[in-house]
């Protein structure tokens, strides 16, 4: 059973979840727990001989709507103990992409990749009304060098009872800098990098895919709407289309970078659930890939794991040059 401890130095909660060590581990294809169920096969997670794009609970989760206890005394205290503890009270869910066992969302045609986006908005609008829910992270990691252990395209949702340490962060930093300037640092950051034109690697008319001007992964690249939208629920039909676009746009781009399947993190930010979204909260897609050329991993050793400090390998307007070779709408 999984359950929160809170990290004393850092002040910082923590998952620990020994029930995932059993998770299947790199089965053959022809005993996917994600393909469709196939008469007289193993039976899988998807008992539907057919399906678009399917949502179910993880069977490993690190956190579970049935976790016994209440997390909320303990995670809200200002003065919690020093050895804190709390139920692992959230949401774990697999989103499977398709019934097809091979291929990637870069790979997939545009409507289905719309469709997903649709999903990711329905599971974050759902999510979002449960009361220990307080933030909902959308993701998906791609290849065995992040660490998949089941070759079937599908990312997952987790939903937080507490605010992440990164995005607590990023929200401060946002507010601080409303307060400083009466803007949002989303739309001044997207305003400052067209400008720039270096990092921008192709925009359409609501999204604009740019490297970060600081990256902690050598091609990291952002997808950032260009409206004013805190959360999937506000872009509207047209914006959907867009995002979904230069999206399959950029996986596919990846792929075509070093000529191999691009191991990478997709990871959704939006406004926390628990959070009046302020000014500065500004919809985006980051998607970190891990390699720096054809055989080189991008390890997160010493300075990244210990310290906090990156040591970007690739200069990012270079890694915007390069994209900019390979991502075409």
């Amino acid at each position: 059973m999984s359950e929160l401890r809170r990290d004393p130095r850092r002040d910082e909660w923590l998952i620990v979840a020994p029930q995932r060590q059993d998770r299947t581990y790199h089965p053959p294809p022809d005993h996917c727990p994600l393909c469709p169920a196939r008469p007289g096969g193993q039976s899988g997670e998807i008992p539907e001989p057919d399906f678009d794009i399917a949502v179910f609970e993880n069977r490993f989760p690190g956190l579970r709507r049935d976790a016994p206890g209440d997390p909320r005394p303990t995670l809200d205290r200002s003065d919690p103990p020093l050895l804190a503890r709390a139920a692992g009270l959230g949401q774990a869910e697999v989103v499977v992409y398709t019934p097809e066992h091979r291929g990637s969302l870069g790979s997939m045609d545009l409507d289905r990749v719309e469709r997903l986006i649709r999903v990711w908005t329905h599971r974050y609008a759902a999510l979002s009304v449960r009361e220990e829910v307080r933030h909902i992270f959308i993701f998906e990691n791609r290849g065995p060098e992040i660490g998949v252990t089941l070759e079937h395209p599908h990312g997952q949702i987790y939903g937080y009872p507490f605010i992440p340490p990164i995005p607590a962060r990023e929200l401060d930093v946002e507010a601080r800098h409303h307060r400083r300037t009466g803007r949002c640092l989303g739309c001044d950051l997207i305003a400052a990098e067209l400008d720039a034109g270096e990092r921008v690697v192709v925009a359409s008319d609501h999204v604009v895919a740019h490297v970060p001007f600081a990256p902690r992964w050598p091609y990291e690249l952002h997808l950032s709407m260009r409206s004013h939208r805190h959360s999937l629920p506000r872009i509207d039909a047209d914006e959907r289309h867009s995002l979904a676009a230069l999206l399959r746009a950029a996986l596919a781009g990846y792929d075509r970078l070093f000529d191999r399947p691009m191991p990478y993190i997709l990871a959704i930010r939006q406004a926390p659930t628990a959070y009046t979204p302020g000014p500065g909260s500004h919809l985006r897609i980051e998607l970190y890939p891990a390699l720096r050329d054809r055989d080189r991993l991008k390890h997160r050793a010493g300075s990244e794991t210990a310290m906090g400090v990156t040591v970007t390998d690739v200069a990012p307007e270079r890694a915007a040059e390069r994209l900019g070779e390979v991502v075409t709408l």
